[in-house]
């Protein structure tokens, strides 16, 4: 199901879409809709159709789409065809650089990146990431209408964690998975409800979470409690809409001591994070 995030187009769970339609038609709907989106991205189901790439390179929407390891590529100005895993394997050192794919509850989430041009003009590479503790790689296969650096390659293909996140909240707090799929009107007005209650909540946050200038690692710094999440005011709306024993004033105590206490958790993650070496 397609999901937007960051100005920047994200699906996956191909199964799903499949029951419908083809995996390119929400996305040229929402694109046709007026939906401002950059860039696009997807795990490997997406990555291996050509279709898809070809449609999103025509409507000038760059893409961040993974592909297996056995994927093909032609690098040397196109002369050359080979394995994405092998060209993973002859690189030297210097070119592997350590770029955060965006923040995490413990902190960046920090990798290895690589890219190789696999056209002539600087628009279209092939993008490698290697677990800087397991060696796990990654590969992506990207296009762009315009020259981007490394960093912001390595920022879209984070972003599919967003929607990752959003599957699961949906599912821990306002049960999307709570069904037994035995007939698709059921079901749609079931998900469809668990998507409008998620959406309530999301606002709510949003409303709660003061503004702040644009700083990556404050968590590593700051002594306030964590923002309001999602979680906590379901579970303070639930509290108030089912008086507990507690008063309410206890009730919103307890509340800012256990987030000033996951304040404390997140400085300790991002300290420890960023105190990693990184290189490149």
């Amino acid at each position: 199901m397609p999901g937007v995030a960051l100005g920047c187009l994200v699906w996956q769970n191909p199964r799903a879409v499949s029951v419908v339609q083809a995996p390119w038609e929400p996305i040229t709907a929402a694109l046709d809709a007026g939906i401002g989106a950059s860039w696009a991205t997807g795990d490997e189901a997406y990555g291996q159709d050509p279709a898809l790439r070809a449609l999103l390179e025509s409507r000038r929407t760059g893409y961040v789409l993974a592909v297996t390891r056995s994927t093909r590529v032609r690098i040397n100005q196109g002369h050359t065809a080979v394995r994405a895993d092998a060209v993973a394997d002859h690189l030297p050192a210097s070119a592997w650089h350590r770029q955060s794919a965006g923040a995490g509850a413990k902190g960046p989430r920090y990798y290895d990146w690589a890219w190789i041009e696999i056209d002539t003009d600087g628009h279209r590479h092939l993008l490698i990431r290697r677990n800087p503790h397991s060696g796990e790689l990654a590969f992506y296969l990207c296009w762009s209408p315009r020259r981007v650096p490394l960093s912001e390659l390595a920022r879209v293909a984070g972003t599919r964690w967003r929607v990752e996140e959003c599957f699961q909240a949906t599912k821990g707090q306002v049960g999307l998975d709570h069904y037994q799929v035995r007939h698709w009107t059921a079901w749609h007005r079931h998900i469809t409800l668990a998507m409008l209650a998620l959406a309530f909540l999301a606002v709510l946050a949003a409303d709660a979470t003061p503004a702040r200038t644009a700083q990556p690692n404050r968590h590593a710094r700051g002594t306030d409690p964590i923002d309001l999440t999602v979680p906590e005011i379901r579970h303070l709306l639930g509290a108030f809409l089912v008086p507990p024993a507690m008063s309410p004033h206890s009730l919103l105590t307890w509340s800012n001591w256990r987030r000033l206490h996951q304040a404390t958790a997140r400085r300790c993650h991002y300290q420890r994070r960023l105190a990693e070496p990184s290189t490149g």
